[in-house]
């Protein structure tokens, strides 16, 4: 898939450096898809910003990139495709559950006031340690390939009409190239299929 850094918002795209980008890419949607991190938190002024890519009929997954503003905030990376934890099919993770029936992106303000029905407080502390947090849902062909995940850490965040826009624009340019990245890596998945 030919990756052009020009079908997404402009909000985003100025705060990529499209040309140097266009070079190093050649088409790559691994390197568009790296750079799209910091530019994502950029643009919101967030701490973390990561990619959980999956391949819905295996259900193997993994986070191919994260950008992270400081060393003292944890990254979330998998080295390989591996198999999906039970607990998120299993209802311990609601904003997951979410995203398997399809649902809209979920913006959570403030992880320590939001309703049980939306997350699972303890499940979102153990794992990543985020206060406020978008849970941006990757859909095509009425499954789900992936889960875009900006967050603030310290401090909660109310998120505008202006960056749950932007974010949705983003979700609509880069799931088609999130899809064909999970299919590049076919023989890959297929190899770490349990």
């Amino acid at each position: 898939m030919n990756v052009d850094p020009a079908d997404l918002p402009r909000q985003i795209v100025e705060r990529l450096d499209c040309e140097r980008l266009v070079k190093r890419s050649e088409g790559s949607s691994d390197v568009l898809l790296s750079e799209l991190m910091g530019a994502i938190a950029d643009f919101l002024q967030c701490d973390r910003c990561f990619l959980y890519l999956r391949q819905p009929q295996t259900c193997l997954g993994r986070v191919p990139f994260c950008w992270v503003r400081s060393a003292d905030v944890p990254v979330v990376y998998d080295e390989a495709w591996k198999p999906e934890p039970t607990c998120l099919f299993t209802g311990e993770d609601p904003l997951f559950a979410a995203a398997l029936r399809l649902d809209p992106s979920i913006f959570i303000d403030d992880v320590e006031t939001a309703s049980a029905d939306q997350l699972n407080r303890q499940f979102e502390r153990e794992n990543f340690g985020h206060r406020a947090l978008i849970h941006a849902h990757l859909h095509s062909d009425n499954q789900l390939w992936g889960v875009l995940q900006p967050c603030f850490m310290r401090q909660p965040h109310a998120w505008t009409d202006s960056e749950q826009a932007v974010i949705e624009q983003v979700v609509q340019s880069i799931t088609p190239i999130a899809v064909n990245y999970v299919n590049s890596h076919a023989t890959e998945i297929v190899k770490n299929r349990p």
